[in-house]
């Protein structure tokens, strides 16, 4: 089979890369338990954002993951504080931990909370060189006091791409929320509750397939070329 030649005028066809077949098919195999971190957006005494997310984490460790839920609870307005006060730098090691995250919010006004917002506005892009979301899983959620509605879920998913995070397909919207758990805070069976386990099995199988793919799959040719252009300066610098 003769060589393909690339025609590809103003790139620099060095750092321009094709696929890796046999690196996207065969990457190194990462064995530990699979990590989610789940935000909620609500502080209600009985917050059905928080007992949808507690529901989520269950599913997600009876599937074999580890859990952790933030409590938003104390977390200030951003740039409000500084970035190591406490409860902002909690949410920035949790973020660092996991490898995958659940969105689950209220709709409040047609829209996810300021306290949802809030959470996610205080995760960085980049924390010194770690970019703390970029390549993890994510799974979006919400409640709703009314009729079933997607509005929180689908602005979560504007801010998931931003956030540079492979937010899954399936997503769960739990109509008049306050009729879906019981006392206890369970909750109850219906299919609201089996879509919640097909989302989580969803992030569950996402999680496993990327995770270790994930320096391979954010690798860029924008980001190869600024790199490169910087080293150039570097070094022009040095033998002047």
């Amino acid at each position: 089979m003769s060589e393909r030649r690339l025609d590809l005028p103003n790139i620099d066809t060095g750092l321009f890369q094709q696929p890796d077949i046999q690196r996207l098919l065969t990457p190194q195999r990462t064995d530990h338990t699979p990590r989610f971190l789940l935000l909620y957006g609500s502080l209600r005494e009985r917050s059905y954002s928080r007992l949808a997310a507690e529901e989520a984490a269950r599913i997600l460790r009876a599937l074999g993951g580890e859990t952790r839920i933030f409590n938003p609870s104390g977390l200030p307005l951003v740039d409000d504080a500084p970035t190591d006060q406490p409860k902002v730098r909690e949410l920035h090691e949790l973020v660092q931990w996991a490898e995958g995250m659940v969105w689950c919010s209220p709709e409040r006004h047609g829209a996810m909370t300021g306290l949802m917002k809030t959470q996610i506005d205080w995760i960085p892009l980049s924390i010194g060189a770690v970019r703390p979301t970029q390549g993890k899983t994510l799974a979006v959620m919400q409640v709703s006091g009314g009729s079933q509605s997607f509005n929180a879920v689908n602005q979560m998913r504007v801010l998931g791409r931003w956030m540079r995070m492979f937010t899954i397909p399936n997503q769960s919207s739990v109509a008049k929320a306050y009729q879906e758990f019981d006392d206890a805070g369970r909750m109850k069976h219906s299919a609201y509750y089996d879509r919640i386990v097909d989302v989580m099995e969803e992030l569950m199988k996402f999680t496993l397939l990327t995770r270790d793919a994930v320096p391979y799959l954010v690798d860029r040719y924008s980001e190869r070329t600024e790199s490169a252009e910087a080293l150039s300066q570097r070094v022009n610098q040095t033998t002047i």
